[in-house]
């Protein structure tokens, strides 16, 4: 038949699973670190999607730009006579 076990069996049971609970996690930040750590991951990322946003618009620009150039460049090549 077994054995109950006592409080004190209990309790030195509770202390050794602490113990590796505390072991195991140590390394872990806080909630607060945790969150402040992303906080200012969000914060990058929020200014990253910003910035790629306006190179998107400076994109857009820059090719309806070379789109023109090229358009008024093959006028100029038909009309004198110049071929690539």
């Amino acid at each position: 038949m077994l054995d109950m076990l006592t409080q004190k069996d209990v309790d030195e049971i509770r202390q050794i699973v602490r113990e590796e609970i505390d072991e195991k996690t140590k390394h872990l930040p806080t909630k607060d670190e945790f969150y402040t750590k992303m906080d200012e991951l969000m914060g990058e990322v929020k200014a990253m999607r910003e910035e790629q946003g306006v190179y998107a618009g400076q994109y857009s620009n820059i090719s309806d730009e070379l789109e023109n150039h090229d358009t008024r460049i093959k006028k100029l090549e038909k009309h004198t006579g110049i071929s690539p």
